[in-house]
């Protein structure tokens, strides 16, 4: 190393020494810093939903039909092409009968062809068109996004906080399995910010569907952002409700202690989002369930799709090589 490279370096390390002091020390990992050289600063491809992934981040499900939408997901989708990582569209709803937003959602061609890419469309409307006899729309839905198959977000307290929610008539279990009966599309069951206790993951673990992303208590919270919309006594009343939900670390533990009874669950794929703000948070709780699952992230990179295409690229680069770093030389507890 040059000399006045070195001499830089060391006087950098004299005026920032003082504002390096770390107070706090995250436990849930082992630092085995003596095993490992370097090694590479990429990962290795793995299968997830029949697709060969080149890291196990999902871009979850953010927007579209709005400002900007459509240059958002454009970038997110280019990026999912060019590291191979799946995403999910936003709510397809408001393109099952009028085009008019449906360029926001046309992405198949940025992704490209071996992608995973899902369209998305929330319980209630599923179950409207079941039960209406127009379940033929979802497969149209499909071929208009040309996905590869369809989200279906679970959000019945969302539903009954949001002022012009939709009503279900019937349980959301009993909707996915007429979904599933009724096409042989490939099926992700998500929730949308307060996660899913014990029973509900059970019995959809039961079930013939391509993941479940649990969309956990942590992250972006749809109760609450309903609740924000009202007016000052609703959400008086109502914002303890916030409050209610499972972490996707607690998510983690239920799903570990189900399969522990039995290994006998048809669906083993999970998408553990909510709450993951970082790659730190993504390594750890994939490393700690025991089955195939990859993290799903959207606040965090909504903010880098909206700036740039370049800089949503330096973003994931650096959680990648992030992911690369911890699997060289941390451990989890």
């Amino acid at each position: 190393m040059h000399a006045d490279t070195t001499s830089s370096r060391k006087a950098d390390h004299i005026d920032l020494a003082f504002l390096s002091q770390v107070s706090e020390t995250d436990n849930r990992f082992y630092y085995e810093p003596v095993l490992q050289p370097h090694s590479k600063d990429f990962l290795n491809p793995l299968n997830f939903l029949d697709c060969e992934l080149g890291a196990p981040i999902w871009v979850s499900s953010m927007t579209g039909g709005t400002n900007h939408a459509k240059i958002i997901n454009q970038n997110l989708a280019k990026a999912c092409g060019k590291y191979k990582m799946g995403m999910g569209l936003g709510s397809c709803r408001i393109i099952l009968d009028d085009h008019t937003y449906l360029e926001d959602f046309k992405i198949r061609k940025y992704i490209g062809d071996t992608m995973p890419l899902y369209a998305n469309l929330g319980i209630a409307q599923v179950e409207e068109l079941i039960l209406s006899g127009k379940i033929y729309k979802i497969k149209e839905l499909i071929d208009k996004t040309e996905a590869t198959g369809l989200i279906v977000h679970i959000n019945p307290l969302q539903e009954w906080l949001q002022p012009e929610g939709d009503r279900i008539s019937q349980s959301p279990l009993t909707t996915i399995k007429e979904l599933l009966n009724k096409t042989d599309l490939k099926i992700i069951v998500k929730e949308v910010g307060q996660g899913m206790g014990p029973e509900s993951i059970k019995c959809l673990m039961q079930l013939p569907l391509a993941a479940i992303d649990f969309g956990a208590h942590g992250g972006t919270n749809f109760a609450m952002l309903e609740m924000l919309r009202g007016n000052e006594i609703r959400k008086e009343v109502y914002e303890p409700l916030a409050n209610i939900g499972h972490t996707a670390a607690e998510m983690v533990d239920i799903v570990n202690e189900i399969l522990n009874e039995s290994k006998n669950y048809t669906c083993q794929n999970f998408i553990i989002s909510g709450g993951v703000k970082n790659f730190l948070d993504g390594y750890y709780l994939t490393e700690k369930i025991n089955a195939m699952a990859i993290y799903g992230q959207a606040s965090a990179l909504l903010k880098p799709a909206k700036e740039s295409f370049e800089m949503l690229c330096e973003y994931l680069e650096l959680q990648i090589r992030g992911l690369a770093m911890a699997r060289n030389f941390l451990t989890i507890k």
